[in-house]
C-alpha cells in the first residue's frame, strides 16, 4: 500500500512597501519535501515580482508585517527589512 504525505514549502518576500502587489526586493525560501536542499534560491532574480504573483501561482498568504511608524526623529534609519512576507504551498 502506497500513501502520500504532504509537506509544507514557506516563501519569504520581502516587498518594498506594505502593498502585495509592490516589487520584492529580497526572498527566501524553505522546502521541506527533501527534493531540494532546505534553502533554495541562491538566484540573482526574485522567484515573483510581487506578492501578488507569487498567489497567482498557488502560493497562500499566511503573515505579513504588522505596520508599525518609525519612531520620531528615527525615519530614515537602516535597519531590517520590514515588508515581510510569508507564504506556503503545501505539496504532495
Amino acid at each position: 500500500m502506497t500513501t502520500s504525505s504532504t509537506r509544507q514549502q514557506v516563501l519569504v518576500l520581502y516587498l518594498s512597501d506594505s502593498a502585495l502587489d509592490s516589487h520584492v526586493v529580497g526572498w527566501s525560501r524553505y522546502d521541506g519535501t527533501g527534493r531540494t536542499s532546505p534553502t533554495t534560491g541562491d538566484s540573482d532574480e526574485p522567484p515573483y515580482e510581487t506578492g501578488v504573483a507569487a498567489l497567482r501561482d498557488g502560493w497562500r498568504l499566511f503573515q505579513a508585517a504588522q505596520l508599525i511608524p518609525p519612531y520620531p526623529g528615527h525615519e530614515y534609519d537602516v535597519s531590517f527589512l520590514k515588508h515581510e512576507f510569508f507564504f506556503e504551498r503545501i505539496v504532495t
